[in-house]
C-alpha cells in the first residue's frame, strides 16, 4: 500500500512539474549586442555629425542600401546593422539622435518575427522607440515603414517564423501605432509585391533580403508619399 501511495505522489508530482512548464512564460531572445553590431555602431559614433541628416535607420535590408546614390545631393547616413531587432535600435539611439536629423525612415522588426516575438511586442518596441525620438529630438520628422514583405518558397528554414501572416499582423499594429503617435506610416509592399502578394522573385535574393534593383523601387515609393 505504502509503494502505491509513493507511486502515487510521484506520478502526481510529475503532472504537475510538465503543467508549469507548459503554462511557463516562452523566453525571449532580446540580444542584439553581437560583434558585427559593436563594429558598425562604433563605426557610427565616429562618424561626423551633419546638419538636417535623413537618417535610413534598421537592420541588413537597410545596411544593404546605397542610399546616397539613390537620394543624391542630400545628407543621407546609412545606420543599418545586419540581424539588428528593435532592442537594438533602442539600445542606440542616442547615436542617430546625436545630430538632431531632419528625417529618420525607421524599419525595423523582422529579425524579431525571426525569433519567434509576437508582433503586439514588437509594436510596443516601436513605441518606445518613436516615443524617445520625439522626446529627445521633437524636430525630426519620423516615417514608419512598413516591414517588408517576404517570399515563401524561397526562404530557408531559419526564417520558419517569418510569414506573410505574421508580416501582416505586425504591420496592423505598426500602421494603428502610427496613427495613434500621428506619424506618418509608409506602406511599401505595392512597391515590391508580384500579383499574390509575394516579395517579387525578380527582386530578392534569398526571399527575404533585396536585390539593388529593389532599392529604386523603394525609394520611388518614398517619393510618391512626398516623403523624399
Amino acid at each position: 500500500m505504502a509503494r502505491k501511495v509513493f507511486y502515487l505522489l510521484m506520478l502526481l508530482g510529475v503532472l504537475f512539474a510538465v503543467e508549469a512548464f507548459a503554462q511557463a512564460p516562452a523566453k525571449i531572445d532580446s540580444s542584439y549586442a553581437n560583434s558585427h553590431y559593436r563594429m558598425r555602431l562604433d563605426f557610427f559614433r565616429q562618424m561626423p555629425n551633419h546638419k538636417k541628416e535623413i537618417v535610413f535607420l534598421g537592420n541588413s535590408i537597410t545596411e544593404a542600401g546605397e542610399w546616397q546614390e539613390l537620394v543624391p545631393c542630400k545628407p543621407v547616413v546609412n545606420r543599418g546593422i545586419s540581424g539588428d531587432v528593435t532592442w537594438g535600435v533602442l539600445a542606440r539611439l542616442d547615436e542617430v539622435l546625436a545630430s538632431k536629423p531632419a528625417k529618420v525612415f525607421l524599419l525595423i522588426g523582422v529579425n524579431d518575427l525571426k525569433r519567434g516575438i509576437d508582433p503586439a511586442m514588437i509594436a510596443q518596441n516601436h513605441r518606445r522607440i518613436l516615443q524617445r525620438i520625439k522626446a529627445e529630438s521633437p524636430k525630426t520628422r519620423v516615417y514608419l515603414q512598413s516591414v517588408l514583405p517576404v517570399n515563401e518558397s524561397l526562404l530557408s528554414t531559419a526564417y520558419q517564423h517569418v510569414t506573410l501572416a505574421r508580416i501582416s499582423a505586425l504591420n496592423q499594429e505598426l500602421k494603428r501605432l502610427a496613427e495613434q503617435l500621428q506619424v506618418p506610416f509608409l506602406d511599401l509592399h505595392p512597391a515590391l509585391t508580384d500579383a499574390q502578394g509575394q516579395l517579387d522573385k525578380e527582386l530578392t535574393t534569398d526571399g527575404i533580403h533585396l536585390k539593388l534593383v529593389a532599392y529604386i523601387k523603394w525609394v520611388n515609393q518614398l517619393k510618391l508619399a512626398k516623403a523624399l
